[in-house]
């Protein structure tokens, strides 16, 4: 059986590492050691996910644990080590809380210094060793000798890191590449770029299908017969919340679909509600009926994965909105314009913001749908630029916002794990947000100084700002000129947010589209 000793020593090796190739030789290393039923779990542990949301431990728990004396020597396996972690998640009831301390008490005495490290860092998603999973699935198509293609299609389809890992290591390239699209496994959402403006989008893609950019919740609608299932951004059954989408959808006549699409809030003239309004509803686990009369969704699809029992995700995107329209009534598809030039797409851009709209997306008719990244055949025009950033820190605010967390540092990732800071800002941020952030940040707290809390690297905030400037203040070299917080991302985690490449192609295209001075 594996050592735990042997992730904890690579996870250490890895944040010494910054060479994309070693790290990944070095993951791929450690895959091929492992046993089919370890595969997965190494896998997952070394992008940083360790099901801690599921232990009921919070920060103080293992704050705790790791006071426990180390082991002088190793003695934990993997396969231990996950099934004390599953008791743990397992245990309810009376005094529940202060049993799940002493077994993670216990879990932690028979670790050395170097286990109990990382054990910590991973219950408490600090595990910044550069490992993301994009590293983690390079590394088991290398160690399993399986196209890596393949083996990122097939983590498109599952979604799930370590479900690859044991298949690529049980079967190879034979196993993977038979991989399928599955109703009811949702798939990852492709994602988009961000375009500097109409004129910047229609330069990097030629006459690109335009649709308007709703500021709505993400959702993957699967369909068979009458059974239908609603996925959200992040895979999570919120079917029990819409039941006026299903009934929707449930009455279509086409047996099998998968849809890809945004829901969102009304008003009575069609116009549409801010996305937390939208989020009362798409955020609970069942049905409120009172609510639901109350507060209406409405559904606008803007891609099919599948019909008729035919997968479409390598069909270019003008076969998968082909078969949206054949499908769908036009009143469950999102306002498109098929085939733009720079004039109809400018006046399409302003149709979309006066019906109160984010934006457009320009998306690459010849492009088949490529999940989990933000590639460049899908791009975003809004009015004001925005950037999905993490929140590493809040100071303290003065004045009426005295004894709340305002002032939020906010930063991007980078290719090694680590987060660059961007700038700061307490714009946008009502009485009830900061009274919100507050008790989240505070629950997240890492250590702190005279006026600063520092955070986990969790919440992720949306983020408007005017342009991107040159900086030496910060690490990238750039910084947010005038940001405003928009809203908090509650459907997105921290490795969903810009990463810091995406911002410095902002900045370039930003630079190469300024207007310049007449002659």
């Amino acid at each position: 059986m594996l050592p735990l000793a042997s992730v904890a020593e690579t996870s250490l090796a890895l944040a010494k590492l910054r060479a994309r190739g070693a790290k990944v030789s070095r993951l791929a290393d450690l895959l091929r050691t492992c046993s089919v039923d370890e595969v997965g779990t190494v896998a997952l542990w070394l992008t940083g996910e360790s099901g801690r949301d599921r232990l009921g431990v919070g920060p103080a728990q293992v704050y705790i644990a790791t006071t426990t004396p180390a082991c002088s020597s190793p003695r934990l396996t993997v396969t231990e080590t996950r099934a004390r972690l599953t008791d743990i998640a397992a245990i309810t009831g009376g005094g529940s809380k202060a049993r799940r301390v002493q077994a993670m008490a216990a879990l932690f005495a028979v670790a050395t210094g170097d286990e109990q490290s990382f054990l910590a860092r991973l219950l408490l998603g600090e595990l910044r060793q550069g490992a993301l999973a994009a590293l983690v699935i390079d590394a088991i198509g290398q160690a399993f000798d399986t196209p890596l293609a393949s083996i990122r299609r097939a983590w498109m389809l599952r979604g799930d890191i370590a479900e690859v890992a044991v298949i690529a290591h049980r079967s190879g390239r034979a196993g993977i590449e038979t991989v399928g699209l599955t109703l009811f496994h949702p798939v990852q959402p492709m994602l988009a770029q961000p375009a500097a403006d109409v004129d910047d989008a229609l330069a990097r893609i030629d006459r690109p299908i335009l649709e308007y950019k709703l500021d709505g919740a993400r959702v993957q609608i699967h369909k068979r017969r009458n059974d239908v299932r609603i996925f959200s951004r992040q895979g999570n059954d919120v079917t029990a919340a819409l039941p006026e989408i299903v009934a929707q959808i449930g009455g279509l006549p086409e047996a099998e679909l998968v849809l890809d699409g945004e829901t969102l809030a009304l008003t009575t003239d069609g116009g549409p509600l801010p996305f937390q309004t939208t989020m009362r509803r798409f955020g609970r686990h069942s049905d409120d009926p009172e609510l639901r009369a109350r507060l209406p969704l409405t559904l606008f699809c803007f891609d099919c994965l599948a019909c008729g029992g035919q997968t479409l995700i390598d069909a270019p995107a003008r076969r998968r909105h082909s078969a949206l329209t054949e499908t769908l009534p036009p009143a469950l598809i999102i306002p498109r314009e098929p085939d733009a030039d720079a004039d109809r797409a400018k006046a399409f851009l302003a149709a979309a913001l006066a019906a109160g709209h984010e934006g457009l997306m320009a998306k690459d008719r010849d492009a088949p749908y490529a999940a989990g990244g933000r590639g460049s055949h899908w791009l975003k025009i809004k009015q004001a630029h925005t950037l999905d950033l993490v929140v590493l820190a809040a100071e303290w605010g003065s004045g009426r916002r005295s004894g709340w967390l305002s002032n939020l540092h906010l930063g991007a990732r980078d290719g090694h794990g680590d987060y660059l800071m961007l700038g700061k800002t307490f714009k946008g941020l009502t009485d009830q947000l900061l009274a919100w952030q507050t008790e989240q940040l505070l629950a997240r707290e890492i250590g702190r100084d005279e006026q600063c809390v520092h955070v986990r690297p969790e919440l992720v905030v949306e983020v408007a700002f005017n342009e991107l400037q040159q900086s030496r203040h910060y690490p990238a070299g750039l910084a947010l000129r005038f940001a405003r917080v928009k809203r908090y991302r509650s459907d997105k985690t921290a490795l969903d947010a810009d990463r810091i490449d995406t911002v410095r192609e902002l900045f370039a295209r930003q630079v190469a589209y300024q207007p310049q001075p007449d002659a």
